[in-house]
């Protein structure tokens, strides 16, 4: 009975942890066949956004879009000079967000 028991605790215990360690697993995109060889492919394809909100100023200069000011959220802009135009404006940023550095690479700013 007590080997039984043991048997039944280092079952669960190897299940438990088999199934704890799903969520961490990394999601694995297929690519497809007709994808070009020579490029990245460690890479996820991004998509282009629209990010809606106010252009303001940091306190260490740089302008980034408020997009919830409630909260006090936001990204930051890799393009700084397109963002000095709206300055203080609410704006539509279409880019690329780069989820790490919570930056988005601008392709367009337009008034909102």
């Amino acid at each position: 009975m007590k080997c039984n028991l043991l048997n039944l605790r280092t079952t669960a215990l190897a299940v438990g942890l088999a199934l704890g360690s799903v969520q961490f697993a990394p999601i694995l995109l297929g690519q497809s066949q007709s994808q070009n060889p020579n490029a990245q492919q460690d890479q996820p394809q991004q998509q282009t956004q629209t990010f809606v909100g106010k252009i303001v100023q940091l306190k260490d200069g740089q302008l980034a879009l408020l997009t919830d000011e409630q909260a006090g959220t936001g990204v930051y802009l890799d393009d700084q000079q397109k963002a000095k135009q709206f300055e203080g404006q609410k704006v539509k940023v279409t880019g690329v967000l780069e989820v790490a550095k919570k930056m988005v690479h601008v392709t367009d700013i337009a008034p909102a």
